[in-house]
Formats: structure tokens, sequence, C-alpha cells
């Protein structure tokens, strides 16, 4: 079976630093998987090698078998593969719903005539992007929020309205980057059951960064451990929870727990 993400040897420089060195992964259709490490470890760096803020120095980026390496960030977002960001990127002026909106519009068919005309399948269309909107922010419960400024919601709220906005671009792979920063121990619980149910409600692979280890150990079913833009250890949560490198070069053994 083909997977679903594939990097092969993948490295990336900054002028005379290595940022990510070898880096491989498979991820398979419906698969949780984490990236964990200190902070410059090179996690964000490779979400944005992913999804085409950088091209790779070397290796490539196949989805679904196609080779995505060097294409841009809207060509891979069309192709299927949603994220967020470690730091927020909303946009200031606009309102919740229209956020949402605003993520399907790559989807739409009714081309400039309708644009321009207002044809009856604009407004069909327009319509079902309203729709569907609204189901999204339901389901990350933030519906309350839909006519407020983005600007003006709690940190939470916002990591909840990014989330759906990913989710509007209809991703089979989705990349969570920090996705419970900020939040307070009951909103993580909650984050931990709203990813579950999108995970079993659209079968999209996730692929994830986070610091918080409960939020790790309970959602990933493989895991990679990345230090100074190399790999050190991968597996399950367990493995990972037991391995000696992982716990000597990244956390205690409290902290994995």
């Amino acid at each position: 079976m083909t997977a679903l993400l594939k990097i092969e040897n993948m490295t990336h420089s900054f002028g005379g630093l290595t940022a990510l060195q070898d880096f491989n992964l498979e991820i398979n259709c419906g698969q949780i998987t984490g990236l964990i490490g200190p902070n410059g470890a090179g996690k964000t760096t490779t979400f944005n090698l992913i999804t085409g803020v950088y091209t790779p120095t070397k290796g490539r980026v196949l989805f679904e078998g196609e080779n995505i390496t060097g294409k841009m960030p809207h060509e891979i977002a069309c192709r299927g593969i949603g994220r967020t960001f470690q730091n927020l990127r909303l946009w200031r002026h606009m309102n919740v719903l229209e956020h949402i909106k605003t993520a399907h519009y790559s989807q739409i068919s009714y081309g400039l005539p309708g644009a321009f005309f207002g044809t009856a399948k604009r407004i069909k269309e327009e319509q079902e992007i309203e729709d569907n909107s609204y189901s999204l922010l339901k389901r990350f419960k933030v519906h309350h929020f839909a006519d407020h400024l983005v600007v003006n919601l709690p940190y939470g709220a916002q990591r909840r309205v990014e989330m759906a906005r990913a989710m509007a671009t209809k991703p089979r792979l989705l990349l969570l980057d920090e996705p419970t920063a900020g939040m307070t121990p009951d909103e993580l619980i909650d984050m931990i059951n709203i990813i579950r149910d999108i995970h079993r409600d659209y079968n999209i692979a996730i692929f994830l960064i986070e610091h918080r280890m409960k939020f790790v150990m309970e959602l990933c079913q493989h895991i990679k451990t990345l230090v100074f833009g190399e790999i050190i250890a991968e597996g399950t949560p367990e493995e990972i929870q037991n391995n000696p490198k992982v716990i000597d070069a990244y956390l205690g053994r409290e902290d994995l727990h």
C-alpha cells in the first residue's frame, strides 16, 4: 500500500546551519503521528518543508505517490494537506464565519460568470459553503462566536477557529502545530475529544507537533522524537515513554508520563 505521505531523506539548511538532517517519514491513511522534541529541534521547519513554505535542500516529499517537493503552498493545500501554525495566522479584519468560508473558495466551481452575474449555481454553492462553515464551527465549539471579529476571541477559541479553517479545505492529511498552546487543562481535554471525533468522522490522517505529553500520548499511534534536526527515536507511545535517549535528551521521566 502506498503511504499517504512519504518523506525521503529530507535535509534543509539555512546558510551554514543544518536545521533538518536526513528526515524520513511515512504516514498512512487514517494514522495519527506525533513529532516531539525541544524548542529549536526543527519540528516547525519540517511542517514548512512539507507544505511548501520552504523547499528542501535535499530529499523529496511524496503525497499519494506524487512528488510535491517545491510546489507552492496553495497547490499543496489544494491537493489535500491542511495545516495550522505554531503562531496563529488569522485575519484581524474578518469575523469567525468569514474565516471558514474563505477556506472553501478553492473548491468553488461557479467561475467568473457566476461571480459577476449571481447565477443559480453561485447562490447554491454559496449557501452550501455557509452551511458547511457553520457546521465546522459547531464541531469546534466556536459557533457562538460566528459574527465576532476573530481577534476578540479568547486564545483557545482562536486556536479552534484556525483548526476549523484547516478542515474547511477538506484535507486528507491535517498538520497541527502545537494545537493546545495556551489552553487550560479543561480545554486540553476538550481538544483531545474534538480531534478524536474529526479523525473518526472524516477518516483523515493527522501529523501533529505538541509539547504537552498527555495530548501526544493519548492521541498518537506513532511518535518521532527530533533533537537538533535528527530523529533520535521513534515508536509507539509506550516505547517513547520508556526510551532512555528520549528521557535524557528531551524530558525527564515524570514529564513523559
